[in-house]
């Protein structure tokens, strides 16, 4: 089996945020209405480990997009009412100023660890990326507009 890795977009505020998460909490909880792909990649996933490429939407910067964070997948959880089951626990604080963004808005939470920003040389061009099923690269100038099942790097 080829190796799975999962392309995501996230607003940056949330991403500059999940960083004082992840220290504190040790993971960080992203939340997502497609369950369809996170039931999807446990299922064929199994006990392999899952990088996940990060595109930092609502990013103050220019050029073609690329992966500019990443991360290291460790599974998802259910929403309880839209909001995740354990609070704000593993949420970034940036969330807490959308009200919906942690009550009754998101089917399940996906949380990663290991998530580091890419300097400007590590970033990874869209192109360099391929879908999981189509085996063909994404255009330079591609933009994920939710979780992305992908062939791993």
């Amino acid at each position: 089996m080829d190796q799975i890795a999962l392309l995501a977009p996230v607003p940056e505020e949330h991403l500059i945020s999940a960083l004082d998460t992840q220290k504190s909490a040790g993971k960080v909880a992203f939340g997502s209405n497609a369950w369809q792909v996170f039931n999807e990649l446990r299922e064929i996933a199994g006990d392999q480990e899952i990088d996940v490429y990060i595109y930092a939407s609502d990013s103050r910067k220019f050029g073609p997009p690329k992966v500019r964070w990443t991360a290291r997948y460790l599974g998802h959880v259910d929403s309880k009412n839209g909001a995740h089951p354990s609070g704000m626990t593993y949420r970034p604080t940036s969330t807490e100023q959308y009200d919906a963004d942690n009550r009754g808005h998101w089917a399940v939470f996906w949380e990663v660890d290991s998530l580091v920003e890419l300097t400007k040389d590590e970033a990874i061009p869209m192109n360099l990326l391929s879908g999981r099923n189509s085996h063909k690269a994404f255009v330079s100038n591609f933009v994920p507009h939710g979780p992305t099942l992908i062939e791993a790097l």
